[in-house]
């Protein structure tokens, strides 16, 4: 039963998590927008969408390191960067940057809003599923 709701709920899991991924660079390119040298970094979203379903999330994950034992234990996953590109700009800057701010907010409100109806996708599924149930 808990495997049936998994996978109805997988597809959108992973999407979702990706979005945020993707925010987190788009975010990033915003933030350096004026750093001299700075590359402006994206991923390709299908791609990396079909490999996740494909095979499942990845279990990269590194653990913190304690030096106490009353420290609390932590899990952090770090974001793959060889699935990272370099956004060829239409038009170059003087410093070298590449962050076209222009192009950077349309991207990041797109994918904002691709979030957001993604969120409302699975809270459909779920009140579907949990009308199943209830019947």
């Amino acid at each position: 039963m808990i495997d049936k709701l998994d996978a109805a709920l997988a597809f959108n899991r992973e999407a979702l998590n990706l979005r945020a991924q993707r925010q987190e660079v788009l975010a990033a390119n915003i933030a350096h927008a004026d750093t001299p040298n700075y590359k402006a970094r994206d991923f390709d979203f299908a791609s990396r969408l079909t490999q996740a379903v494909e095979q499942g999330r990845q279990s990269q994950s590194f653990a913190l390191a304690t030096t106490s034992s009353r420290h609390l234990a932590g899990e952090s996953k770090p974001m793959p960067d060889q699935d990272l590109l370099y956004r060829v700009p239409s038009q170059s800057s003087i410093d070298g940057n590449t962050v076209e701010m222009d192009a950077e907010r349309i991207n990041f409100a797109d994918n904002a809003l691709r979030y957001e109806s993604n969120l409302t996708v699975i809270n459909a599924k779920i009140k579907s599923l949990l009308s199943a149930v209830q019947q």
